[in-house]
């Protein structure tokens, strides 16, 4: 199987800095499979970056762990910073990790609140599950999803890298087929921008197009927090 990807991050139009993080942090193809992240940083002007990016080179450095484990390796690497230096103490970060395979499989490590979508015209499908108050609050039956897009504890998260010394992580695998077009986004995107709108972005352009096109409309709507994507193009 064969991957092209295109990346794009950008602070917003109301923030003054950066808080995520990804990798790789420029477009490329594989037919060799490959690693790619997105992590969404938080605990301040500075401790947001500094926990999405020791977070993000610790999970992509790691050698033979599996998505999972990557996953908990970015966990390490934030929770060594804090006891270096406790003044950082309460930094996190999300992290939506996958690994894509030469085999075309793809599996996917995951804590917090950024996604990971699977797009095949016409259909797309949320892959990740969000670790908020509010999609737990879904999953007992208690509020629906639409009451979710808008519930005031929908940012507050569950389960998130950096707090504690052991994460939980989703990990779980999903089978790609030529065509599928794969997206990885912090929640930058889809709190700004519909699934309807984000499902036809999809279905148009490039993945360099596709990408950049995204950022902009998050940033048409308001850009209220910081935005990355990474668009991956599966083919033969």
């Amino acid at each position: 199987m064969r991957y092209k990807w295109a990346v794009a991050s950008h602070q917003g139009m109301t923030r003054q800095n950066n808080e995520d993080s990804m990798f790789p942090t420029s477009s490329g193809e594989s037919d060799d499979g490959a690693i790619l992240i997105v992590a969404d940083g938080m605990g301040g002007h500075v401790a947001g970056e500094v926990a999405s990016r020791l977070a993000v080179n610790a999970a992509s450095s790691a050698v033979d762990l599996n998505p999972g484990d990557r996953v908990a390796a970015g966990n390490r690497a934030i929770r060594e910073e804090v006891a270096r230096d406790p003044s950082l103490e309460g930094m996190g970060t999300t992290m939506t990790l996958v690994e894509l395979g030469a085999d075309g499989t793809a599996t996917l490590g995951h804590v917090g609140d950024s996604r990971a979508y699977l797009f095949n015209e016409p259909s797309m499908a949320q892959l990740t599950k969000d670790h908020t108050v509010a999609a737990e609050y879904v999953a007992l039956g208690q509020i629906s999803e639409d009451e979710a897009a808008t519930h005031p504890q929908r940012h507050m998260l569950t389960r998130t890298l950096g707090l504690t010394r052991f994460v939980n992580v989703d990990e779980f695998q999903v089978k790609l087929e030529p065509g599928d077009r794969l997206l990885l986004c912090s929640d930058g995107l889809n709190e700004m921008v519909s699934d309807d709108l984000i499902k036809e972005t999809l279905g148009e352009g490039t993945v360099e197009e596709t990408t950049w096109r995204l950022v902009e409309l998050a940033n048409e709507a308001g850009g209220v927090d910081n935005i990355t994507v990474i668009v991956v193009d599966v083919t033969d």
